[in-house]
């Protein structure tokens, strides 16, 4: 019985949200054009690509980058399932991305600055902004986390979409006092 229950532990829905990134990521790998497609950007006005609200959380820039958003959605990700439960994780993280990627539209529209924005990490901002709300022992550490993971590239002249960061997070705190 014990070694069931622990195999029903590995099939959650963060797990499962890990291994589509680890797929896509393989397939982008093959094809770069994919990049692109699927990522957030002015193609989403121009063609009416409405998918990259959803599928530009699955596109990543290099090895490097999915490993570090993989890892904290594992951390933070697991923990904030167990708490929620699956539906409402479910909720929070894939609600929270499109939210997030509608926000970094905006952003990018307002700036007339179009890049191609992808990654997790939006999403995964989401989960840290929640987080930071309930667990008010953590949240300092979150905010500063927030800040270095959206600022410190820059400084080493590295591309980051630091304010899908900032509205992930901020929304994710808005939504912790609705779920």
């Amino acid at each position: 019985m014990t070694s069931r229950n622990n195999n029903t532990k590995l099939f959650n829905i963060t797990n499962t949200i890990i291994a589509l990134n680890f797929i896509v990521f393989g397939i982008q790998n093959q094809f770069e054009q994919i990049t692109v497609l699927l990522g957030l950007n002015i193609f989403f006005l121009k063609y009416h690509f409405y998918y990259q609200l959803i599928s530009s959380m699955f596109v990543h820039g290099g090895i490097t980058h999915i490993l570090m958003n993989m890892m904290i959605l594992f951390q933070f990700g697991t923990i904030i399932e167990k708490y929620l439960g699956k539906v409402k994780y479910i909720l929070l993280y894939f609600i929270g991305g499109i939210l997030t990627s509608i926000g970094t539209l905006i952003y990018m529209y307002f700036t007339n600055n179009w890049v191609n924005v992808i990654g997790a990490s939006g999403a995964i901002c989401i989960l840290l902004g929640w987080f930071a709300l309930k667990d008010k022992y953590q949240r300092k550490g979150i905010i500063v986390w927030i800040v270095l993971i959206s600022f410190a590239p820059l400084l080493l002249g590295l591309p980051v979409a630091w304010y899908s960061h900032l509205i992930g997070f901020a929304l994710g705190w808005l939504l912790g006092y609705i779920i």
